[in-house]
């Protein structure tokens, strides 16, 4: 079964109506046309990203984790009512058809007044996402995608890299004592030695960045399912490929390797711990 996704833009207006094939469903993304906001924060004008100059605090971006995921479950609740929920801030169960929330990823940004944090949302069918809508308000940016019908980034449609050697590369990560934790922190400083560039981010960002094709990898050594599941399903539409450190399409690992596919088995080698444990994970 394949779905449309319909969402609205950043300022509260619908996209611009696409030709509709014959038979197609459509799906509502259940998103607020906002995202997280602050209390009292004005909405993002027509044509402007969205501002987060001021510092939440640890307070202010955890209501904000707490009131954007209850937005969410009430209007999924509305508008899929036999469909099951699993959050990262209120848990739930996952059934054949569940809907995974991410209310604030990075709210570690969100707090300090970093604009790159995102809403992440993804529909899973019998263990795969088949729907999933990456939204970051400050940024002004949308990414999403639906199973057989491509990715989109702001209504273009976005196709990775066609990068296939290491020394022609731009990879990214972050969190070198968690590569470290893992046993494979002389692989990450191995890639980064032999990629033309690495930049030192990770999560929806520069796996948002991998699907558009700005970058060719992203390497994280955390992430749960409700981090990955919308990623993966935007980035194998885009033409790449999320897998866990062993190569397996599993979004429940706890680490998440992101490619452009074609780098994917130089990436998976390089990270095979040779004489290391992983020690977490």
């Amino acid at each position: 079964m394949s779905w449309r996704v319909r969402l609205l833009r950043h300022d509260g207006s619908r996209p611009r109506p696409r030709a509709r094939r014959p038979g197609r469903r459509h799906h509502a993304a259940a998103l607020p046309p906002d995202g997280p906001r602050r209390p009292g924060q004005a909405r993002p004008q027509p044509g402007h990203r969205g501002r987060h100059r001021d510092r939440a605090g640890p307070a202010g971006a955890a209501q904000a984790d707490t009131e954007t995921e209850r937005a969410l479950r009430a209007r999924l609740a509305r508008e899929r009512p036999d469909d099951s929920v699993l959050g990262e801030e209120e848990g739930g169960t996952q059934g054949a058809r569940c809907w995974l929330l991410d209310p604030v990823d990075h709210t570690a940004n969100f707090a300090r007044g970093v604009p790159v944090f995102a809403t992440l949302i993804a529909l899973v069918e019998d263990g795969e996402p088949t729907v999933g809508v990456v939204s970051a308000p400050a940024l002004g940016r949308r990414w999403w995608a639906a199973r057989g019908q491509g990715a989109f980034a702001d209504g273009e449609r976005i196709r990775v890299s066609t990068v296939d050697a290491l020394p022609d590369a731009s990879l990214s990560f972050a969190a070198l004592e968690r590569w470290d934790d893992r046993g494979l922190l002389p692989g990450i400083v191995d890639l980064s030695r032999r990629a033309r560039h690495t930049w030192g981010s990770g999560g929806f960002w520069s796996q948002m960045l991998v699907a558009e094709g700005r970058l060719d990898a992203s390497l994280d050594p955390w992430g749960k399912p409700w981090d990955l599941a919308a990623p993966k399903i935007i980035v194998a539409e885009a033409g790449g490929r999320l897998t866990d450190l062993d190569g397996e399409p599993r979004i429940d690992r706890d680490a998440a390797l992101v490619s452009n596919d074609l780098l994917h088995p130089e990436l998976l080698a390089a990270l095979r711990p040779s004489g290391h444990e992983r020690r977490a994970g």
